[in-house]
Formats: C-alpha cells, sequence, structure tokens
C-alpha cells in the first residue's frame, strides 16, 4: 500500500474513495473491474488489436503549476496520451494513472486533477481505470492509454512511400504561442483575442475523429502526431520510413502568427519547432489527396492540408532546397 499521497486532510482511502467517485464518471461498460482492487479488468473486443501508449509529465518540465489549474494539468496530461491513440487510427478504451505528489498538491488538488482527466476521458470513450498515487519530490503523471484497432486501419509511421503527399490536420504553433505568453508576456495573455492559444497550451484536442477516418483509408500510408514541433516529427517520420521529405508550406495558427509579431518572433519557429499542437501528420497517396481533402473538409469542417511531399532523398528540406535541421522538443536533452 503505497504512502498517503499528500499533507492535505485525507487519508489515503478517503482520497483514493473521492478518485474512484471521479473515475466512475468515465467508465465504459467494457470496464469490468475498476478502481478498489489490484488490478483493473477490462473485456477487449475480439475483432481489434489493442494499441497501447505511455506517457509522462513532471512539473516544471512539461507543465508549470503557476500557469496551469490542476484540471488543465489533468486534461493536457490524458491529452497527451489521447493524441498518440489518435495517431495509430485507434480509438482509446482505458487509461490508468500513476501520479506523483507532493505538498504542493493536496487532495483537494488531486481531485481536481482528476475531475480534468474525466472531463476528458468522458468526451472520448475512455475508462479511467485505476493507478497509483506516491510521494515525490516533484509532482509527475504518468499515464498508460490502451486503445483498441482493426487490424486493417492500424496506421505507423513507418509507411510513407516516395511521392506520398505530406498533409496536416491543423495549423500549428498554437500552443507555442499560448506558453509564450504564459511565461514572458503576461500582459498580452490578459487580452481576449489571445485567449484560443491559451486553451490549445493549456487543453488541447486530441484528435480521435480524424485519426480514426484518416486510418480507415488505405491511402492513408502513415501517421504519426506532431507533439514535439513538425521539424522533428517530419523528420522521424521520414527516418521510420526510409525517405525524405520537402516541405512546400508551414502551416502557421492565424493567432500564434498575431503573437509571434507581438513577440517579435519568427512564426514559422512556433510551428517548425514548438510542439505540442497534437495536430497529425499523414502520408497519403498523391492520386488521392484531393479526393480525401475534399471529403475530410466536408466530414470535420477543416481543411486537409497539403505541406509537402515524400522522396526517396533521406533529408528534411524546404522547396528552395535549404536544410530544414530538427529543432523541436527533444525529452532527453538538458
Amino acid at each position: 500500500m503505497p504512502p498517503p499521497a499528500s499533507g492535505g486532510a485525507a487519508t489515503e482511502d478517503e482520497l483514493i474513495a473521492s478518485i474512484s467517485a471521479i473515475c466512475a464518471t468515465a467508465a465504459p461498460q467494457k470496464l469490468v473491474l475498476g478502481i478498489g482492487d489490484d488490478a483493473a479488468v477490462w473485456r477487449p473486443s475480439r475483432s481489434n488489436l489493442s494499441v497501447i501508449t505511455t506517457d509522462a509529465l513532471v512539473e516544471d518540465v512539461h507543465f508549470t503549476l503557476a500557469a496551469m489549474s490542476p484540471r488543465d494539468v489533468g486534461w493536457r496530461a490524458l491529452a497527451a496520451n489521447l493524441s498518440d491513440i489518435a495517431a495509430m487510427g485507434a480509438r482509446p478504451v482505458l487509461a490508468t494513472i500513476a501520479l506523483g505528489v507532493n505538498a504542493r498538491s493536496d487532495a483537494g488538488w488531486i481531485r481536481e486533477l482528476y475531475e480534468g482527466m474525466a472531463l476528458l476521458a468522458r468526451r472520448s470513450g475512455c475508462a479511467l481505470a485505476g493507478g497509483d498515487v506516491t510521494r515525490s519530490p516533484a509532482i509527475s503523471i504518468a499515464i498508460t492509454v490502451v486503445g483498441e484497432v482493426r487490424p486493417s486501419n492500424l496506421k505507423r509511421r513507418s509507411g510513407a512511400r516516395p511521392g506520398d503527399v505530406i498533409a496536416l490536420t491543423a495549423p500549428l504553433g498554437a500552443s507555442r504561442a499560448g506558453l509564450r505568453l504564459l511565461t514572458d508576456r503576461p500582459d498580452l495573455a490578459e487580452e481576449p483575442q489571445f485567449a484560443g492559444v491559451l486553451r490549445a497550451f493549456r487543453t488541447p484536442e486530441p484528435q480521435l475523429g480524424p485519426g480514426r477516418w484518416l486510418g480507415a483509408s488505405r491511402n492513408v500510408h502513415a501517421l504519426m502526431d506532431s507533439s514535439d514541433g513538425l521539424s522533428t516529427d517530419v523528420a522521424r517520420l521520414c527516418a521510420a520510413s526510409g525517405v525524405g521529405a520537402t516541405l512546400d508550406a508551414i502551416p502557421v495558427d492565424v493567432t500564434a502568427r498575431a503573437v509571434a509579431e507581438r513577440c517579435g518572433d519568427d512564426p514559422e519557429v512556433y510551428a517548425l519547432d514548438g510542439g505540442e499542437d497534437f495536430a497529425l501528420i499523414a502520408a497519403i497517396a498523391a492520386h488521392a489527396f484531393g479526393y480525401l481533402a475534399g471529403r475530410y473538409a466536408l466530414r470535420f469542417g477543416t481543411p486537409l492540408l497539403r505541406i509537402g511531399r515524400i522522396e526517396a532523398e533521406r533529408g528534411l528540406r524546404r522547396t528552395n532546397g535549404n536544410a530544414i535541421k530538427p529543432a523541436g522538443w527533444d525529452h532527453l536533452a538538458g
């Protein structure tokens, strides 16, 4: 049995009971046994593959209490994992959470964190099935999400082929713009026109619907999410597929561009290197792109953005031939 979660008034059993009540609001019928026993029990589908992803967030590395409420932290932590599920063409079914807490995160803080996760879990059809709570020098949240996908719809980052169109499901840079305002320009963060980029940073939307839709097409050869910056993530897709790429366009979110201009920054850097936008990057057969883009716009009300092409020659470059150096988020960089 782990030690009490924090220095708040609640005992460990009382805290677990309250967390269990919150998680019960996000419990699909396939969850046979959730929080309260030694392990959760799930009834899987016979016709699907299980996809499993784990992501860890650490205070002052991936989030800051000064800029985010506990609900925001919980939402964002789960969103990062759900985005990985979307990138496989899958749907999420359950999540487990390992939470490290300290004196800065009392029982009330922990409940609110779980409320943020539960809100997104309900919207996504994902059960919060259990986990662990323990003391930690820094607040940490490690989430494992299990998803399901039909074998024919599973998408990997290693399937891109020379000639494929590289497409994005959304412009980039909004999350980086939100972080810039919250950490460096709190005066601008108060302006109403920038509320969208603050939401993009605090409560990003994993693109589960577009991921499953793209996963169902045989003309989508590779798929991944843009969580570490376009320059880094396209380079990873190319490395996994044994190809290269030329980028013709860098779509920057309109409000992110306005933030960059007010702050004296290069807006393309927000998109290329900022990360945590959770848009999806797809490699699509060139002959099918126009048709798929039209159907995508009708289905989701937003365009499927053509940004470049896959090529046999290794490396990542712009249309003019200038190399693009991967400079996004590196989880092991100092």
